[in-house]
């Protein structure tokens, strides 16, 4: 089983939400070394001191990151191995939203959106797996989404993402069962969670230019009040308790377990179940 304690660990996109919660539980069941990354360096930071509060002693490599920028996060895992000597856990978790139609995106959007979060999870499961694989005791987690296997509207370019990433983890997760190397996946799938992600779309979204409108606005403020709703931490606890027991695939909460049933049920039929809760979404947003 892939225990935390005395480990070493590596979380993207620590600086908020479901990141910054997992970086905070992993130094509560015992990890002894933690890098951290995130592109939003003043949200490291905070996590950085909240972290030196529960361990004053634990040893944390604290460091910005663009996970889309390969060379970069090159040298950043060059750097953590080095200074830690071992790697025994990395987390995936980093990753942004966008809303628009395909009509409306711009493929300066689509190259945002799939540069974070499908090659930033290759870029960071490729330079590290080596190190995993050489610890002995190894394990990759990623975060996917409901949207790794349920589709959107005005979702299209963060879905394309999570079901690559969903894709892209369980063949890794066959090859490593093939070869039987020292390395556990786990693939997390959560429902809505209380983070920035849907915000911090709008701000992605202003920083390449792209004018969102009212609506647009409104329907990530839907989101934030109605969806995104569990705490990120009881969210983490849940994502450490699976790695913790080698769990392949893992579906954080109730409405992630509901939304896989019903896509279980009506692959297809699903799609018009979505209109259906669109229309339902649209009167809220009059």
């Amino acid at each position: 089983m892939s225990g935390v304690a005395g480990k070493v660990c590596v979380v993207t996109g620590a600086g908020s939400g479901i990141g910054r919660e997992l970086a905070l539980e992993l130094v509560r069941r015992g990890a002894c070394g933690l890098a951290i990354s995130d592109i939003d360096e003043a949200g490291l930071a905070q996590t950085g001191r909240l972290i030196a509060e529960l361990s004053a002693d634990l040893i944390v490599d604290e460091q910005p990151l663009d996970v889309a920028d390969r060379a970069a996060f090159s040298v950043y895992a060059d750097a953590v191995a080095s200074r830690f000597g071992v790697v025994h856990q990395l987390y995936n978790n980093a990753g942004i939203a966008s809303g628009k139609t395909v009509r409306d995106a711009s493929f300066a959007i689509y190259d945002r959106v799939v540069a974070v979060n499908l090659f930033g999870v290759i870029n960071g499961t490729k330079l590290f797996l080596p190190h995993l694989i050489a610890s002995g005791d190894g394990h990759v987690t990623t975060i996917s989404s409901l949207n790794g296997f349920m589709a959107q509207d005005e979702l299209s370019a963060y879905c394309t993402t999570k079901f690559g990433v969903r894709g892209f983890t369980e063949s890794l997760r066959i090859e490593l069962l093939r070869d039987r190397l020292p390395v556990q996946v786990t693939l997390v799938h959560p429902g809505g969670v209380s983070t920035n992600i849907a915000t911090n779309g709008l701000a992605h979204a202003a920083a390449l230019g792209v004018e969102m409108t009212e609506r647009e606005r409104r329907r990530v403020q839907l989101y934030n009040d109605r969806l995104l709703r569990m705490p990120p931490g009881v969210a983490a606890r849940i994502i450490v308790d699976a790695v913790e027991h080698d769990r392949a695939r893992v579906l954080v909460g109730r409405d992630a377990k509901l939304i896989d049933l019903i896509v279980r049920l009506m692959p297809v039929g699903y799609q018009r179940f979505q209109l259906a809760l669109n229309r339902v979404a649209r009167l809220t947003l009059r």
